[in-house]
């Protein structure tokens, strides 16, 4: 009986694999699945905000999409430079990613290490038993208790990133006689201290899971669940003039001393918990049917310190510089480079070096600064807010598979899911102070104290806040979608082929509970419902040449639904949609070639994606309308095109040569429309941004590996040179826009020819600086009388370069003031950025048994 057990659950979980390909990639991908992992969690995913954007992908046969994820990750690499949104995530055939972002958090699933093991991978034009891959492929997570490896596992690991400490249980007791498996994990990452001086750590995983085989075998029932709660410290990015003063690549704004002792502003806590019921059906020997229902709720909270009336409080602020007092860049601005300009520069330069201190936030005087205000009955100077986004999230999906012969395959799937998105803002710290009005004092200047536009609430006039209340804005996204997909996969003599095709239904609302003064009678209650009618077709083939020798292809076009995220102009004050909102159209196509024998393995493809109807959404401070603004760019375009090539060269039985690169391209290839709101005056402008040629941020359009790796007797050694070019930061809108363009010719000149025209170097977006990184790992695995012990180091940026940016962003502010008269600082030259770990690993000792 048991035995019949688990080749049924072998079935039901594990029958996707039958169409893939398997070889010594996917075999090696598995061997090193824990610690490509763990290499990731540790730099990326759960420890950025909300904007993380990493892509991980995986392949049985592609040499390059085998290993680019785990190399590159160090630089936060994405592939092809595709958005996040492109690459989907599942869980048991359950769509996860976030239905408002398009984005898939790893945080979601940091810390089960071992349940994340077992994953089935898709790239863009691959067949699958479970979706139509997105442009950037797709993945799916098997969290079946009975489909994972039987025994106990204790792990513990050490490190000097993120998180110092790490322990790890996980228990799977397999399928019984009776026909039940139970699963579990517990994990603990802490670090009192981080990489980045004012960082901490601090989170536990869980994971529990079980199932039970019935029917005869044909019918399984599995109830998985899981979080990760987790609270952290985060990092904030800097100017290469603030590195200088710091000596430190990794100076971190956002901490300060209080009474002694290091506090850090920019706290992170999220916890998703999650479960999951899945239902397989084996109904018979080539039909399967996999029922899935998820719940969700997402909290994510991000504190932030904020000013009233009062200087600002952040260190970074570009007033206290030392190139704010002395224009550095320009020999001929005379009139910023005085002896008295030079005099401030080098007083400002002494303050920032003379102490450590000097250069982080004074806790200690925002607090003394706030007792002398509350003494006189007047609302807070500084506080700590927190922004809030929480999401309640329920997904229905079901898959039919059918293997119709032995060379046919077809796949039938409907999904239905609802996502209640919850975005407020609270005061989390008054710090010292006893009084703040829930008004918007930036609106003071524009209107008087008892005018309706400075209420966020006009429901609650000069509400009182205290700690915990809600202020600022307080608005729900309602998002709902259908989707039908199938698939269907065929082996015709020396060709493999798929066909896949989708259809969705979208709807999105904003629900407001604020009645924002700005906006009375267009932001409390609900707006209209935004509808979009989606899909699109795929279709990929292999082409089997003979000895070894094969060409595949692969051809897309979908239409997408914008993301909600993105959907509405101001949500923070009003109900407004972006105007001329549409269906985002993809393009996507690719060739490569593959040779495999006895001793090479290599691939090599070409690609392009063009999408069009792009819609962006930003808000930043806005110098030229001396004001907060919202921003949303519509009518883009953008295209992705690259070479990408891998190879595997067996010199021996245990020793290989690794080569992967790439030279991509990511853009936009038109100037879009923007529309902007002034926070202030509630008004909006319309206007052309010059933003063509605009590259994608965050990730190097080129990349290279070299690697050595030898695996014999239980020992293996991996030795990588990696380098990274092309690397750009994210662009400000802002410093394109038409107006802007004429406001900056007026103030400094350079802007436009002589034929008016406007100059390349205008518009030029900034760079980082790529380089060389050379990583490595060496691990042993024993076999003991009972179970087996696994060590494992890895370092990565062995030569300690820390000249490698990752990414970062350009100012949104002028270099001018509002009168028209030039600053010493200069915006556009001090773009904010962040660099690479230098040499950082981890240890890592696990026991089986």
């Amino acid at each position: 009986m048991q035995k019949k057990l688990k080749l049924a659950v072998m079935a039901l979980c594990c029958s996707s694999l039958a169409h893939a390909q398997q070889d010594s990639i996917g075999l090696k991908s598995a061997a090193l699945s824990e610690t490509a992992f763990t290499f990731t969690e540790a730099q990326l995913g759960e420890d950025d905000d909300m904007s993380q954007n990493v892509t991980i992908v995986n392949s049985n046969s592609n040499i390059y999409a085998s290993e680019v994820g785990y190399l590159f990750s160090p630089v936060r690499f994405r592939y092809r430079a595709f958005d996040q949104k492109f690459n989907d995530v599942y869980i048991n055939g359950v769509p996860m990613n976030d239905m408002e972002s398009g984005q898939f958090r790893y945080s979601l699933v940091g810390g089960l290490n071992q349940q994340t093991r077992n994953m089935e991978s898709s790239l863009p034009f691959e067949s699958n038993t479970f979706a139509m891959p997105g442009m950037g492929g797709a993945n799916n997570y098997n969290f079946r208790p009975a489909n994972m490896p039987t025994g106990h596992r204790i792990t513990l690991s050490g490190a000097n990133r993120n998180y110092t400490l790490r322990g790890m249980y996980t228990f799977n007791t397999g399928l019984s006689d009776k026909g039940w498996a139970f699963s579990g994990n517990i994990t603990y990452r802490w670090a009192n201290e981080g990489y980045v001086e004012g960082t901490f750590y601090n989170s536990l995983s869980y994971f529990l899971g079980v199932q039970k085989v019935f029917g005869d075998g044909r019918h399984s029932l599995s109830l998985s669940t899981w979080g990760n709660p987790t609270e952290r410290a985060s990092q904030g990015a800097g100017t290469d003039e603030m590195y200088w003063l710091s000596n430190d690549k990794y100076y971190n704004p956002y901490w300060g001393y209080q009474n002694g002792k290091k506090r850090n502003s920019r706290i992170v806590n999220d916890f998703a918990p999650t479960a999951l019921l899945t239902w397989d059906w084996n109904i018979d020997d080539k039909s399967k049917l996999t029922t899935s229902l998820m719940g969700k709720y997402s909290m994510y909270q991000s504190t932030k310190l904020n000013y009233n009336n009062a200087d600002n409080p952040h260190p970074n602020y570009w007033k206290n510089m030392p190139s704010s007092y002395y224009d550095v860049w320009d020999e001929t601005d005379y009139n910023n480079r005085t002896e008295q300009n030079l005099a401030d520069w080098n007083m400002a330069y002494q303050y920032w070096t003379a102490s450590k201190a000097n250069r982080q936030i004074n806790w200690d005087r925002l607090y003394y600064s706030n007792s002398q205000v509350s003494a006189q009955g007047l609302d807070a100077m500084y506080y700590i807010q927190a922004k809030h986004n929480d999401a309640l999230t329920f997904t229905l999906s079901s898959t039919l598979n059918k293997q119709l012969d032995k060379n046919k395959a077809w796949n039938l799937g409907i999904i239905a899911a609802t996502n209640k998105g919850m975005h407020y803002q609270t005061m989390e710290d008054m710090l010292g102070a006893t009084i703040y009005h829930n008004i918007n004092t930036y609106a003071l200047g524009t209107y008087g104290r008892e005018a309706d536009e400075i209420q966020y609430d006009l429901n609650h006039r000069d509400a009182l806040v205290k700690e915990g209340d809600r202020f600022g804005y307080d608005y729900d996204l309602l998002v709902n979608n259908g989707k039908l997909w199938t698939s269907y996969s065929e082996n015709y003599g020396p060709i493999h082929y798929t066909v896949a095709a989708k259809i969705g239904y979208t709807t999105m609302q904003r629900n407001g509970n604020m009645r924002n003064g700005m906006a009375a009678n267009n932001s409390y209650g609900k707006s209209k419902t935004a509808q979009f009618l989606d899909g699109g077709a795929k279709f990929g083939a292999n082409i089997n040449l003979g000895r070894g020798n094969t060409i595949t292809l692969g051809v897309g076009y979908e239409h997408r639904a914008p993301q909600a995220r993105t959907a509405f102009a101001s949500p923070e004050i009003n109900n407004d949609f972006v105007l001329n909102l549409k269906n985002e159209r993809v393009f996507s196509t690719e060739l490569g070639y593959q040779l495999q024998n006895s001793w090479l393995h290599a691939n090599i493809n070409a690609y392009y994606s063009r999408l069009t109807n792009v819609t962006d959404w930003q808000n930043y401070y806005f110098d030229d309308i001396n004001s907060f603004s919202y921003v949303s760019l519509t009518d883009m375009k953008k295209e992705y095109y690259g070479v990408e090539a891998g190879l595997k060269f067996k010199v021996t039985s245990a020793f290989d040569v690794n080569l992967i690169g790439t030279i991509s391209d990511a853009k936009i290839i038109n100037n879009a429309h923007v529309r902007y709101m002034n926070s202030t005056k509630a008004t909006y402008t319309d206007e052309t941004v010059y933003n063509k040629n605009m590259r994608d941020a965050g990730t190097p359009l080129t990349a290279a590996s070299l690697g050595l790796s030898y695996h014999s007797g239980g020992w293996y050694l991996d030795l990588n040179c990696n380098y990274y070019d092309r690397i750009y930061l994210s662009y400000s809108p802002c410093y394109r826009y038409e107006s802007t363009l004429d406001a900056r010719q007026s103030a400094t000149g350079g802007v436009f020819d002589n034929e008016g025209n406007i100059r390349e170097s205008a518009l030029a977006q900034a760079k980082g600086k790529g380089g060389f990184m050379l990583d490595g790992s060496i691990g042993r695995s024993i076999y003991l009388k009972r179970g087996s012990l696994s060590i494992n180091l890895m370092i990565t940026n062995i030569l300690n370069n820390q000249n490698i940016c990752t990414g970062g962003y350009e100012q949104s502010r002028s270099d001018y003031t509002n009168s028209g008269n030039i600053r010493a600082y200069r915006f556009s030259k001090n773009p904010m950025k962040f660099y690479a770990y230098g040499t950082n690993g981890m240890l890592n000792i696990a026991y089986k048994f």
